[in-house]
């Protein structure tokens, strides 16, 4: 019970945190565009709390699991009002109507009951209707730029007028907007892992120098002792440990001539690593290990963070070539489940674990938002480069096409990934 109770705790924590970050990421670069961010949310479902400033309503929601950004002009941006339905509004000290409540939840000390005809709340900002039940005088009031409107849960954000929407700001803000989650996951990914560097003391690096050498081990018999510096395996001369394993690994069986520095004195073996069968590969090992150094400068546990990242990257996107070039299979992805998988086996390690796994999903999912399909922010990329190209929008009905075929795609997607996952991690 107790391990389960970890486990959920850091799955809320990873998963809430890259997901978190990666909104924050949009809302930070359309409020310096000049987007309306109606509401931030922290968490999914219902809401606990609410609080307003300078235009955008933030919300604390009951599931710990990320967060939104409700940009205004969006398509994620339901409307509220209904014809024929009854709302109650509140007028500004200028006349107009600074508050519409749609909720039942909510009652306004003061407020005007109108049954709803028309309205406009993008450009010609009016509402009309039948006021307080007389069907024989239709009224019309004239609706401030910043009003509010409360929502049927009783969450009160701004409307959206045309010049405060998405669509409003320059191609280049817009475009920028929608880069700037996949860029937050992956600043997040070099902020964990440079913390993991910290949590293991500095940043531990492999040298070439011997630290042990197993006894009876082919390294003992031809005579290379601790403290033996490797500069050469098989003619490839370097420092770097991971080379020089690589090619020892590559010669099972192989008769292999070594030099290794000794104080002053350069002295030359000839061995044939042991052929040894590691992960279902024959590999050559000789029996010695690399003495590691420690550096523990802020400027190497930085280095260390992007390393980390660029290294990941390198793999997601060898792992995305594959999936392409050697064909699809479910088990290369992985949805929620998987990722709940994956975290209960980091938890059983510790926090560094948790925090590595946290800059690996972190990547993962910067670059499968990349990806150029509609509904992704890589899909909406293309479409503002689609936009630049052509110098004119596309059809907003067009592109509303091209984005629902994305969702269901998506959802589709999700649908057999997270079965797939339940099948592979629970059901076997």
């Amino acid at each position: 019970m107790g391990e389960m109770i970890v486990t959920i705790l850091a799955f809320v924590l990873v998963f809430g945190t890259i997901v978190f970050v990666h909104e924050f990421g949009h809302y930070t670069l359309a409020k310096r565009s000049g987007i309306l961010v109606r509401e931030f949310a922290i968490g999914m479902g219902p809401k606990l709390f609410a609080y307003r400033k300078s235009g955008t309503t933030y919300t604390l929601r009951i599931l710990p699991l990320g967060g939104y950004v409700r940009m205004a002009g969006l398509e994620e941006d339901s409307e509220e009002l209904k014809k024929g339905m009854v709302v109650s509004l509140i007028l500004g000290e200028n006349g107009k109507v600074s508050k519409i409540n749609t909720s039942q939840k909510v009652s306004l000390m003061g407020g005007i009951g109108l049954e709803l005809a028309d309205w406009d709340l993008v450009d010609e900002l009016y509402i009309s209707g039948y006021e307080n039940g007389n069907e024989d005088e239709l009224k019309c009031y004239e609706v401030d730029h910043d009003a509010l409107l409360v929502e049927h849960d009783g969450t009160e954000v701004q409307i959206a007028p045309r010049d405060v929407q998405f669509q409003s700001a320059p191609l280049v803000s817009r475009m920028l907007t929608n880069f700037a989650g996949p860029f937050n996951n992956f600043i997040l990914a070099i902020v964990a892992f440079a913390l993991v560097a910290v949590l293991q003391g500095g940043v531990k690096t492999m040298t070439n120098t011997i630290a042990s050498v197993q006894p009876n081990s082919v390294a003992h018999q031809a005579g290379i002792k601790a403290g033996d510096q490797l500069v050469e395996v098989a003619g490839v001369k370097t420092n770097d440990w991971t080379k020089l394993a690589q090619t020892i690994s590559e010669r099972p069986g192989k008769k292999t001539t070594v030099v290794v520095k000794r104080q002053s004195t350069r002295l030359k073996f000839e061995l044939t690593p042991k052929a040894t069968q590691v992960n279902g590969q024959k590999v050559g090992l000789i029996g010695i290990t690399s003495k590691l150094t420690v550096n523990r400068s802020p400027l190497a546990i930085i280095g260390y963070g992007f390393k980390e990242s660029w290294q990941v990257t390198i793999q997601v996107l060898a792992a995305l070539k594959n999936m392409v070039t050697k064909g699809f299979n479910l088990d290369q992805l992985g949805g929620p489940v998987a990722m709940y998988s994956f975290t209960s086996q980091a938890a059983h390690y510790g926090l560094a674990s948790v925090i590595m796994l946290l800059g690996l999903l972190s990547i993962n999912l910067g670059i499968f938002n990349l990806l150029p399909i509609p509904a992704l922010d890589g899909g909406k990329i293309l479409l503002n480069i689609i936009e630049a190209i052509r110098g004119k929008p596309l059809d907003p009905n067009k592109e509303m096409i091209v984005t629902v075929a994305g969702f269901a795609f998506l959802l589709i997607l999700m649908v057999l990934v997270t079965w797939n996952d339940i099948a592979r991690y629970f059901l076997h």
